[in-house]
């Protein structure tokens, strides 16, 4: 065993150090494609299919073995069907030079979109309009996006006010943030099945706190009836927020959002130089 280790170690070359990088920021960028969508179920559906056909090949289960054997050449075939709208959103991702990386806001982005947000959700509650606005983070939103209006507008709080006025055709559903970007208006979420919430809690904020509970992102709710602002982090619910509080939540989130694959690659290489 010793000398297989010497023998591999003697082996390696900084390429293939290369190679295993560049290999694992693919799997991590398709598994955060796939993370928290439908395919997810599916690609765990498959794992668990091919450890019960090496579990029976190694059990000698002839026939179950050949059950599972003939299930997975069905499944080669089915798989480009089932995962087409996750090949093509890597596809778009790919073409758009966006599969291995994404927007990074500088400090000024981040306070405009701070500042929009604020100014939007405040003036909403005071008028007592309601609202639902979610700030994608780690976890795509891709699923949800394509539920509402796709945007692909710059955020500023007079765009995102206009979008939640009563009687527009947008204004019934979720607005999903995606960087310094409106993705989405009009966007359906999946209601939270936790029973002990309060009963003044409507339709708004069991979204909200659903989307938490999914995903990492983080949603604002402005109620309807009461002007109170809200936001839901986790599967957790916080209210009567105030313009700072949201600003200092959502600060240093924005901004640790900022770290890319590039980023990690000159620091990664600058410390293998160090131990050289």
């Amino acid at each position: 065993m010793l000398a297989y280790m010497q023998m591999v170690h003697e082996t390696l070359r900084l390429w293939d150090f290369v190679d295993i990088f560049i290999v694992a920021v693919v799997l991590y960028r398709v598994y955060m494609l796939l993370k928290n969508t439908r395919a997810a179920s599916l690609v765990k559906g498959l794992i668990v299919l091919i450890l019960a056909t090496l579990l029976s090949n190694w059990l000698e289960l002839h026939v179950v073995n050949w059950l599972l054997q003939k299930s997975m050449t069905v499944l080669l075939v089915a798989l480009p069907v089932v995962f087409q709208p996750e090949l093509r959103r890597a596809l778009e991702h790919l073409g758009r030079g966006r599969f291995f990386s994404k927007h990074v806001l500088d400090e000024a982005e981040v306070e405009n979109i701070l500042n929009a947000l604020s100014s939007a959700v405040f003036s909403m509650a005071k008028h007592k309009i309601g609202a639902l606005v979610v700030i994608e983070r780690e976890t795509g939103l891709s699923d949800y996006i394509e539920t509402g209006i796709k945007l692909d507008a710059l955020i500023t709080s007079e765009f995102l006010i206009n979008i939640f006025i009563p009687n527009t055709p947008l204004h019934d559903g979720a607005v999903i943030l995606r960087g310094n970007r409106v993705a989405a208006a009009g966007c359906l979420l999946p209601l939270t099945e936790q029973r002990a919430l309060s009963k003044e809690l409507g339709t708004r904020h069991r979204a909200a706190i659903g989307l938490s509970e999914q995903t990492d992102a983080l949603i604002l709710v402005v109620s309807e009836e009461t002007g109170t602002v809200s936001l839901a982090s986790g599967g957790h619910l916080r209210r009567e927020l105030t313009g700072e509080d949201i600003k200092k939540t959502l600060r240093p989130v924005m901004n640790s959002n900022n770290v890319n694959w590039k980023d990690a690659a000159k620091a990664t290489f600058a410390n293998w130089r160090r131990t050289k």
